[in-house]
């Protein structure tokens, strides 16, 4: 008995301890903890609901990214009357960019809070942006719109938002490059080259051509982020040009 007793109160420890985790991360009372504890599930568990529906976190980091989307536009079009389409667009893509996303989700350390089959190693980093979102989505479905609003305005917005710093902030170097490129009719490819690192982890080198001269060179654990890197040296080597 006594041990039976000991691996209920353990389990209950362990519930009350993911509500008041949860409870301290969004600043207030969950109604359903279940949909907080979804927004935590990996699909490598294989669970499914009573309708045979996959159960992860997979369908609430889809609403999560369309409410902060819906927050963070209905903010700037407030708080921008002056900006066009074009304007708030990129603004808003630079505030819910993929990086920034992946520093919210390590901040709040959700991934703690993740359960798989997997060893969490084996996750890229954006999992930390796909849980923040998810947890969003929670929100959402847990408490409606307006909680959702004053858990973004209170973790994203007020502590991360700035009109000023935003709009000199470059999400990718490589689409700047390229626009400008096109802007000033210069040619401009990248080109792959035979990696002669003596690295672990497989890497990918990259050199920039513009107008059939080579301008950076970088490499990388992937081709798109060589890519990147070697954009942003061209950016720097020709920043007064931009």
């Amino acid at each position: 008995m006594n041990v039976i007793r000991t691996i209920l109160n353990s389990r209950s420890n362990k519930g009350e301890s993911f509500f008041s985790s949860i409870q301290k991360i969004i600043g207030f009372k969950p109604k359903k903890i279940s949909h907080y504890q979804r927004a935590f599930i990996h699909r490598s568990l294989h669970k499914k609901d009573k309708f045979g529906n996959d159960l992860n976190f997979e369908r609430l980091e889809f609403l999560g990214d369309a409410m902060l989307s819906a927050v963070i536009a209905a903010y700037l079009f407030n708080e921008v009357p002056s900006g066009d389409e074009g304007y708030l667009t990129k603004m808003r893509s630079k505030v819910v960019s993929r990086k920034h996303l992946n520093e919210l989700g390590k901040d709040l350390n959700l991934i703690r809070f993740v359960q798989t089959n997997i060893s969490q190693d084996q996750f890229g980093v954006n999992i930390h942006g796909n849980l923040f979102e998810s947890l969003i989505g929670a929100i959402y479905l847990d408490r409606g719109y307006k909680y959702c609003e004053k858990f973004i305005q209170e973790r994203v917005i007020e502590p991360y938002v700035d009109i000023g710093k935003l709009e000199g902030k470059v999400i990718s170097y490589k689409s700047l490059l390229i626009e400008w490129c096109q802007k000033e009719k210069k040619e401009f490819s990248y080109e792959v080259y035979e990696d002669t690192g003596k690295d672990e982890v497989k890497h990918f080198a990259v050199k920039l051509w513009i107008d059939k001269n080579v301008v950076s060179k970088a490499r990388a654990t992937s081709k798109k982020k060589a890519e990147e890197k070697a954009s942003k040296r061209a950016y720097y080597a020709f920043q007064d040009r931009f």
